[in-house]
């Protein structure tokens, strides 16, 4: 489906190099903030105190989180667990604070607003789980980006492969950048869209790099980049729809998702934003640098020996 079509074809490829050259800076930074500001991480991966309590009525959610936030914790996590009754608080550590002591706060202070609240079960969750949480993360990472080079070899050619992990990773980076800088919340629901962005950014390659190998099937006189110029344009009303239609339903959810959201959704509009960029201004002049022709993609049909239509194969007609 087709809302417009560019009859010429536009030369992003001409642009390629400052383009690249403003996506590494864009990188470097990213990196810069990794290395000297870190990621602040969520008690999901520092450690803490999980509590869950139940209501007699249905728990409103926003207000037990504004409860608990008046007490001092600002990196709080509050969402329903099991039913719409039961709550589970999770708390950061505090210095100089027991986990006991923590809980018989937030306890005391939400039996203040309504004394129905019961305690189920308080325990502390100590930092070696959030170890594994982070290896666990580096490890579903590492098999992603395995995967997106198998099946781009597989189904391309290995350049292509490379310049997607390449621009794939450049995506997850500036994202993570952005969290280091601004010091955002970094919990398993962002780590969940990081890697949700690095499926979506792979699909964009796909199509583009297969439009590409069209061009090059149907467009023997082009060059190289103007065979790219011509797949991206191509594909713009399909990626506008595409890219404007997923970003109307992340940000539904940034506005109108709540806190458990908020960051998730952050780091998807992040991601499908530079996911773009990537995919037309990454990818696809790495694939263009490394070399990529139309041998690549396009067999030569073999000829069978003593083929008449043969000029080289000897037979006499």
């Amino acid at each position: 489906m087709e809302f417009f079509r560019i009859r010429k074809d536009i030369p992003f490829m001409k642009y390629a190099l400052v383009l690249n050259a403003v996506s590494f800076i864009t990188f470097a930074l990213a990196v810069f903030f990794l290395f000297t500001r870190g990621l602040h991480l969520s008690v999901e991966f520092t450690g803490g105190t999980v509590m869950e309590v139940a209501y007699q009525q249905t728990a409103d959610i926003g207000k037990v989180r504004d409860k608990v936030a008046s007490l001092g914790y600002s990196d709080v996590v509050v969402q329903n667990f099991g039913t719409s009754r039961d709550v589970m608080i999770r708390l950061p550590v505090q210095k100089g604070v027991t986990s006991a002591q923590q809980s018989e706060q937030v306890l005391g202070a939400l039996q203040a607003e309504n004394p129905e609240v019961t305690l189920r079960r308080t325990e502390f969750v100590g930092p070696q789980v959030g170890e594994e949480l982070v290896h666990g993360g580096l490890m579903a990472l590492g098999m992603v980006v395995l995967g997106i080079v198998i099946y781009l070899a597989f189904r391309f050619e290995w350049k292509f492969g490379v310049a997607a992990v390449i621009a794939n990773l450049h995506d997850v980076v500036i994202i993570l950048g952005f969290f280091a800088f601004f010091q955002w919340e970094f919990s398993l629901a962002v780590l969940a869209g990081v890697l949700a962005v690095l499926g979506y950014s792979v699909n964009e390659s796909v199509v583009i790099f297969d439009r590409i190998r069209e061009a090059f099937r149907k467009f023997r006189k082009l060059s190289t980049h103007e065979v790219i110029d011509h797949a991206i344009t191509s594909t713009m009303s399909r990626t506008i729809i595409t890219h404007a239609s997923t970003e109307a339903m992340v940000l539904s959810m940034f506005f109108f998702g709540g806190p458990s959201l908020h960051y998730f959704a952050l780091a998807l509009t992040i991601g499908i934003l530079f996911g773009i960029y990537s995919s037309v201004f990454v990818a696809a002049a790495i694939a263009m640098w490394l070399g990529v022709k139309r041998e690549d993609l396009v067999k030569a049909p073999v000829r069978k020996e003593g083929d008449p239509n043969d000029p080289n194969s000897g037979a006499v007609v």
